[in-house]
C-alpha cells in the first residue's frame, strides 16, 4: 500500500511539473505558432474626439497596418477625454483594457501611480529614442517620479480665434489684441447688442489656468499640497472675467456643452472671438470658408506676461501586457510619434508638431507660409506650462469650475471669497 502511494505521489508531482512547464511555455509556443502561420498580433487603440481628430486617428492606424505585416491595430473612438479616462479605468479593472490609449496629460500621473500604465523608459533606452527632439514645452506632463510614462502625441495650447471680417468692420487690427486692456477694448467694440458679443467663453479650467499664468500665478503649489489659484493672480483673472460678463461684452455659456456652444456662437457670427484649442484649427478654417468670413489666430492676451497651459494627450501603454503585446504596443507608439506621423497629424488637425524636427521640416515650414494661422500655437509654446498632475486635481478642477460659474452668475459674490472657498475644499483633497 505504501509502495502504491509513493508511486501515485511521484506521478502526481511529475504531472504538476509538466503542467507548470506547459503553462510557462504556452505563450511562447503560441507566439511561435502565430509567427509561423503568419497570424498578426492584434492590438486595440482607444482615442478621444471625433471630426478631423477622429479621422486623423483612423487614418494613422490604417497607415500603420499597411506599413508592416506583423501587427494589426484596431482604432476605437471613446468620446471626450473624460469618457476615455473613465472607460479605460473600467476596462483595466475588468482586465480587458486596450493595449494603447491616449492619456489626457493631467491624468498621466493618476494612471501611472495607480499602476495602469507602463513605464516606457526601458523601451526608449533600448531603441535609443532621441527625446530631445520632442519639444521641451510638451515634456512636462510625460514624466512621473522621474520615469517616462507617455510620449507627446496630439498636443495643444489654447489660442484666440478671430473673425477678422468683423474686426476690420469695427476698425480693429486683424492681428488681434496683445494684452488684457486691448482684449477688453476689442470685446467692447465688437459687441452689437442683441446681435453678437465680443467673445463667447465658457468658464473653462484650461482658460482660467492661462489667465492665472498671465499674472504670474500657479494653480497648485510646487509640492502639490496646497491650492494657489486663490492668490492675487487668480483673483485678478476671475475679477476680469466677471467685469466683462457684467458689462455684457462676453458670453459665458454654462453646462457640459459650454465649449461646443461657444464654438457654435463663433461659427454662426454671434461672437467675434473665441478661445479654443489649436486642435480645432482645421475645423475652424473649414467653417470660415463655409460661412464666408476671414479667420485669424493669435496668442492668448498677456497681462504681466504671456502664459498658457499645454493640453492634449500623450500615447501610453497599459500595464500587465505579455512580452509579445508589449513589443507590439511599443512599435505602434514609436511609429505614431515619429517625425513623419507628427507632420501628418499636425497638418491634418492643427495640433502642435510635438517633434522639433517635424516643426522644422520643409513640409511644415511651407504650411506656415501658406497658412500662418498654424504657426501661432507653435510660437506661443515658449510661454507654455505643464498642467498639474496631482491625483486629486480632477476633483479640484470640478470645484474650481463650479466657483467660476457661480461667481459670474451671482452679482454679489466676490471673486476672492469664491476662490478662497474653492481653495479650502481643494486643500482637503490635496493633503
Amino acid at each position: 500500500m505504501k509502495k502504491l502511494k509513493a508511486i501515485f505521489l511521484t506521478l502526481l508531482s511529475v504531472s504538476i511539473l509538466t503542467a507548470c512547464q506547459s503553462n510557462k511555455t504556452s505563450g511562447e509556443a503560441q507566439a511561435n505558432s502565430d509567427e509561423k502561420s503568419g497570424k498578426k498580433i492584434e492590438l486595440t487603440y482607444w482615442y478621444a474626439w471625433g471630426d478631423k481628430i477622429g479621422e486623423n486617428n483612423q487614418n494613422l492606424a490604417k497607415m500603420f497596418n499597411e506599413s508592416q505585416d506583423k501587427i494589426h491595430v484596431t482604432a476605437e473612438f471613446q468620446g471626450t477625454y473624460d469618457d476615455l479616462q473613465a472607460k479605460t479605468q473600467a476596462a483595466f479593472a475588468a482586465k480587458n483594457a486596450p493595449e494603447v490609449t491616449m492619456n489626457e496629460i493631467s491624468s498621466i500621473g493618476v494612471f501611472a501611480k495607480s499602476g495602469m500604465t507602463e513605464n516606457l523608459t526601458p523601451f526608449v533606452e533600448k531603441d535609443d529614442i532621441q527625446l530631445d527632439d520632442f519639444n521641451p514645452g510638451l515634456m512636462g506632463n510625460s514624466y512621473v517620479d522621474g520615469k517616462l510614462y507617455g510620449l507627446p502625441y496630439l498636443r495643444s495650447t489654447p489660442i484666440l480665434y478671430l473673425n477678422t471680417t468683423m474686426l476690420k468692420e469695427a476698425g480693429l487690427d486683424p492681428s488681434g489684441p496683445k494684452n488684457w486692456k486691448e482684449f477688453e477694448e476689442y470685446a467692447r467694440k465688437l459687441t452689437v447688442k442683441g446681435k453678437r458679443v465680443g467673445i463667447s467663453m465658457p468658464a473653462d479650467i484650461w482658460f482660467f489656468e492661462a489667465f492665472v499664468a498671465q499674472s504670474g500665478g500657479k494653480m497648485i503649489s510646487e509640492d502639490g499640497k496646497k491650492a494657489e489659484f486663490n492668490s492675487e493672480a487668480g483673483v485678478k483673472a476671475l475679477s476680469f472675467w466677471k467685469k466683462l460678463a457684467k458689462e455684457g461684452i462676453i458670453k459665458v455659456p454654462g453646462g457640459d456643452e459650454a465649449g461646443v456652444i461657444s464654438k457654435q456662437d463663433f461659427a454662426n457670427g454671434r461672437a467675434a472671438m473665441v478661445f479654443s484649442s489649436t486642435a480645432d484649427l482645421s475645423y475652424m478654417l473649414s467653417i470660415a470658408q463655409e460661412q464666408k468670413f476671414d479667420l485669424n489666430t493669435a496668442f492668448m492676451p498677456a497681462n504681466d506676461s504671456y502664459g498658457v497651459p499645454t493640453g492634449g494627450a500623450n500615447l501610453v501603454m497599459t500595464a500587465g501586457l505579455d512580452k509579445e503585446k508589449q513589443e507590439a504596443a511599443w512599435e505602434f507608439i514609436k511609429w505614431m510619434t515619429a517625425k513623419e506621423q507628427t507632420i501628418y497629424a499636425s497638418k491634418y488637425t492643427g495640433y502642435l508638431p510635438s517633434r522639433i524636427s517635424a516643426g522644422n521640416s520643409d513640409e511644415m515650414q511651407n504650411l506656415y507660409k501658406e497658412k500662418p494661422q498654424f504657426k501661432v500655437a507653435v510660437d506661443q509654446l515658449q510661454y507654455g506650462h505643464a498642467r498639474p498632475m496631482e491625483e486629486a486635481y480632477p476633483e479640484v478642477v470640478n470645484i474650481v469650475k463650479d466657483e467660476l460659474a457661480r461667481t459670474i452668475l451671482q452679482a454679489d459674490l466676490e471673486p476672492k471669497k469664491a476662490l478662497d472657498d474653492a481653495a479650502e475644499k481643494a486643500n482637503s483633497l490635496l493633503k
